[in-house]
């Protein structure tokens, strides 16, 4: 298999040079490791190795410095800013434009431009924008092209700009001088350095090798001319024709600038290999629907790699980083060993994310009458993390079903701190002057219960070791306060740069590696994922406050050159590759199309050769849902016994008439729901919903007229009693509604948030008018009031299994004598109808405007008269409908009315139905019972836009 660095290594040991006396110099380590194995393997005798470096080590080494790191760099240019600016902001949003003032300076040194020049007519060419209003739309759009970090807002907005571009020349010059007193420096300051100093460099003890370099930096270009024409320096370059000799390709942009070059040029070789057009590479690319799929992908190209070929002639390309975990699981058992070289983002670990949720959680405290109080989400988000739940699962999992049942909005640091030692120091306030020891402690506490998960303690080191630097930095200084929203801010902008590197043996086993750290090695199979436009290559921009023409003015880099070097990086992959694949996917991500890469276009048009292309499908079933029936079989009609009355007169439950109204709209969902045992998922609730309203408001109204009630010791009520009811019974028995619907202790406090505070408030209207009412229709007994008494009734059908009687059961809201008829009341939070055409419609499910609330109420007229045999008052059925309840025509009683009529007839009584709607009742649970009819989906899709099985049904 050709190779570079082999041949380049061959070349040296050929030439008869001592090996003593020369000095290799490479783009990166990596190489250089390569490099030393291809020359042990050549030299057939004991020898000196020659040295190898980087070109890094030799500006290090010539200017007697070494760069420090961002963060410290970043730190004692925001210092100058502050002296400069009289309204520096803070440090935690100056840290993002930091990164690219400081990155802006690194071009300027590494290029050798002029500073005060360029930061000269960076002032300028600012004040030219900053009245864009003769400029068309266009030209403003351009512009704004031009410097993507500025937004044109308003004069106020220009203004503050203005001032800030004005500056930074003075803070260039400023800046170099404090990292000059503080014996501190940025790399491209140090190559600057060197690169205007060469003339006062020493010559070299040893000859000095440069291989396989691309695109120099300005000082890189200085210094490398001056070892060729000083100190007799060789260069070795890695091309090929097939972009070298094809002026618009942007992969040999440089090359072709260095080819007529009067130093560069003479240094090329007389024969430009073309090994790209020679080896005639099978190229394959792949379509593929999903990111995830690629691993899966990667995975079968690697089965199918012959036994017995060297692992490390195969390498694995990975634009997204991402991708790393997914392709390292789907790797095939026969892979032995794996080199990855690249980091991985300590932002995407679960650890990380946990760090994060416990700062962020900071910020939803609040403290009530000495208590800490945690925001639910926030405590949810924790303990469903595995680090909670492994140290005490039992106590995260009934905390949560604690949270849900009693809907608790916030949950106490006591409770939490009950669950161990991580419970209680993750769940506490931080103050200001402990964010750095907590946060090391945490990480610590969290290292010691990960003995056993050495990547996971490997992402806390990283964190830990950039939160121990970020420590230094802030106490030796004392400009910053830090509070802790400034911590999380910052804790967010520091860490998300953080990498974990892997450890490996890089010359055994299968080549993991990102796109940059590919360059001069060779591969006799490439494989790449990502292989879309705006991955590989990059999204085009550059970051920077330098617009594009005074880059391009000043010799900085621009996109183009970007561009280049990518497309450079791609090519060269293919000078020994036997075997290349491609992979992209087709699916749109985080907004981008999925568009394959225009590498792959471009190979399709210059290559002029064939390239297979495979399409990967995911079978999807492009059908409709099939519908879901649940026949009756001898399981199924035994979870229906538990409704039957045995022969003790007892049942396991009974029919409510909810589950007849859910039977009516859906079997299925009455299948589901009573059968199935499916439960809704209960959540914490923070609106006060429809339902929940309506449940305040029942258990209202029960506990004004109980406690009434019993105060008084009689159940009559007066139309003299409401003045009292109005003025002193309302509020309180709201408040304990409550109390007991949140399950507050018997005398807490009940602290409202705003929304509560209005429900309560439109509450006390809806009692005040339900008094109201009553007032008028006074005097009146109470019977019972919602659970004060259970009202049964069983009920005889025929079923495959003979004669049997089902149970019947439901809650009245209230029962009261009133003008010597018993009326059975319904409190309605919704607008329900109370007009129904006859007691036949109540039962049909194809009746459009079935009346849910009618066949209900006369449910209760059933269970009612069944529970109480020896009444003979009339039973009336009624409804409160809480919406209704305020205007003047407001009638609370049940009619009979048919669709043309004018009037209806108003239920006096619901004994004179009771054969009719037992009939109707009976029919509809013979058929519950009947193993011909199974339990299907209705047709009615209406019914199931609320449903909460509606993505079982996939509706």
């Amino acid at each position: 298999m050709h190779s570079f660095l082999r041949n380049t290594a061959k070349e040296i040991l050929e030439s008869g040079v001592d090996l003593q006396k020369v000095t290799i110099v490479l783009p990166n380590r990596r190489a250089g490791l390569f490099f030393t194995q291809h020359l042990g393997s050549l030299i057939s005798e004991p020898t000196w190795m020659p040295e190898v470096k980087t070109i890094e080590e030799i500006f290090y080494d010539l200017a007697g410095n070494r760069p420090a790191d961002d963060l410290t760099l970043i730190f004692e240019l925001y210092r100058v800013y502050q002296d400069l600016s009289p309204e520096a902001e803070t440090f935690d949003r100056y840290y993002f434009w930091g990164e690219m003032i400081l990155k802006d300076f690194n071009d300027v040194d590494q290029f050798m431009a002029n500073a005060g020049k360029l930061y000269h007519h960076l002032s300028e060419i600012k004040e030219l924008e900053s009245d864009l209003s003769f400029l068309t739309e266009s030209q403003i759009a351009l512009i704004r092209q031009f410097w993507s970090s500025f937004v044109n807002q308003d004069r106020d907005h220009q203004e503050k700009f203005l001032k800030f571009w004005q500056l930074l020349s003075p803070l260039y010059t400023s800046f170099q001088a404090s990292l000059a007193v503080s014996g501190l420096a940025y790399s491209g300051m140090l190559y600057r350095k060197v690169a205007e100093s060469l003339d006062n460099i020493p010559r070299p003890e040893k000859v000095h090798h440069f291989v396989g370099f691309n695109a120099f930096t300005g000082t890189e270009e200085a210094l490398i001319k001056h070892y060729i024409t000083v100190f007799g320096a060789k260069i070795y370059w890695d091309i090929d024709g097939y972009y070298l000799d094809d002026k618009v390709q942007e992969a040999g942009l440089f090359f072709r600038d260095y080819q007529k070059d009067k130093i560069f040029g003479p240094t090329f070789p007389e024969h430009i290999p073309t090994q790209i057009d020679d080896r005639k590479a099978r190229i394959k690319t792949y379509a593929t629907p999903l990111k995830t799929n690629q691993a899966n992908l990667v995975g079968s190209i690697l089965e199918k790699i012959p036994a017995g070929e060297a692992w490390e002639e195969t390498v694995v390309i990975l634009p997204d980083e991402q991708m790393l975990f997914p392709v390292l699981h789907t790797l095939p058992e026969q892979v032995d060993k794996v080199n990855v070289t690249m980091g991985y983002p300590v932002k995407n670990a679960p650890v990380y994310s946990f760090l994060e949720a416990v700062l962020e959680m900071q910020r939803y405290i609040k403290e009530e009458d000495g208590k800490l109080l945690f925001y639910h989400t926030a405590v949810k988000n924790l303990l469903s993390s595995i680090y909670l739940k492994s140290v005490n699962p039992g106590f995260a999992e009934e905390l949560m079903a604690e949270m849900q049942l009693l809907n608790q909005i916030h949950v106490s640091a006591e409770k939490l701190h009950k669950g161990g030692e991580l419970y209680q120091l993750i769940f506490q306030k931080l103050e200001n002057d402990s964010l750095f020891s907590y946060l090391a402690k945490l990480m610590e506490a969290l290292a010691e219960r990960l003995k056993d998960e050495p990547l996971q303690r490997s992402y806390l080191y990283q964190c830990f070791k950039q939160l121990t630097r970020l420590r230094e930095i802030f106490a030796g200084q004392d400009i910053l306060t830090i509070n802790r929203e400034f911590f999380i801010r910052l804790f967010r902008q520091v860490f998300r740069e953080v990498k974990l590197p892997f450890e490996g043996e890089p010359l055994q086993g299968l080549q993991i590696m990102g796109v940059l750290e590919s360059r001069n090695l060779d591969f006799k199979r490439v494989i790449i994922c990502n292989m879309n436009e705006d991955s590989f290559p990059p999204s085009a921009g550059l970051n920077s406050m330098i617009p594009f023409n005074i880059r391009k003015a000043f010799g900085l880099p621009v996109q183009e050159q970007n561009d280049s070097i990518y497309a450079y990086t791609f090519y060269r992959l293919l000078h020994s590759a036997e075997e290349v694949h491609m992979i992209y996917t087709t699916a749109s991500d985080q907004g981008k199309a999925g568009e394959k890469s225009r590498y792959m276009q471009q190979m399709g048009v210059e290559l002029g050769r064939e390239m297979e292309e495979e399409v990967v499908f995911i079978p999807i079933d492009q059908k409709s849902p099939e519908s879901i029936t649940i026949q009756k079989d001898a399981e199924v009609l035994g979870l229906l016994d538990k409704y039957l009355i045995d022969e003790h007169g007892q049942s396991k439950t009974s029919f409510s008439p909810s589950a007849i109204s859910v039977f009516l709209d859906c079997r299925l969902k009455f299948y589901l729901q009573y059968l199935a045992n499916i439960q809704e998922k209960q959540e914490v609730s923070e609106e006060i919903d429809a339902a929940v309203f309506g449940n305040l408001a029942h258990l209202s109204m029960e506990i004004l007229y109980q406690d009434f009630a019993k105060r008084k010791n009689r159940t009559l009520l007066e139309k003299s009693d409401f003045e009292e009811l109005n003025k002193a019974w309302v509020f309180p028995a709201i408040e304990k509604a409550i109390r007991q619907f949140y399950h507050l202790e018997g005398e807490a406090d009940t602290k409202l948030n705003g929304q509560m505070a209005i429900a309560r408030d439109v509450l006390q209207k809806y009692l005040h008018q339900i008094l109201k009412i009553d007032e008028a229709s006074a005097p009146f007994k109470l019977i019972s009031l919602e659970k004060e008494r259970k009202y049964t009734a069983g009920l005889k059908i025929e079923t495959a299994a003979g004669a049997q009687t089902v149970s019947l059961k439901g809650i009245i809201d209230r029962v009261d004598e009133h003008n010597g008829s018993v009326r059975l009341i319904d409190y309605k939070s919704g607008q329900d109808n109370k007009t129904f055409p006859d007691v036949e419609s109540l039962f049909d499910r194809e009746h459009k405007s079935r009346n849910k609330a009618a066949m209900q109420t006369m449910f209760y007229g059933l269970i009612y008269q069944a529970t109480v045999p020896e009444n003979t008052l009339p039973l009336k059925p009624t409804i409160f409908n809480l919406r209704e309840m305020f205007g003047d025509d407001f009638n609370p009683y049940l009619q009979i009315k048919l669709p043309r009529a004018k009037q209806g007839v108003e239920v006096n009584d619901y004994r004179q139905f009771e054969d009719e709607y037992k009939v109707g009742l009976k029919s509809l649970l013979e058929d519950i019972y009947n193993p011909e009819i199974p339990f299907d989906q209705t047709d009615d899709l209406k019914k199931c836009g609320y449903c909460p099985y509606k993505e079982i049904c996939g509706r």
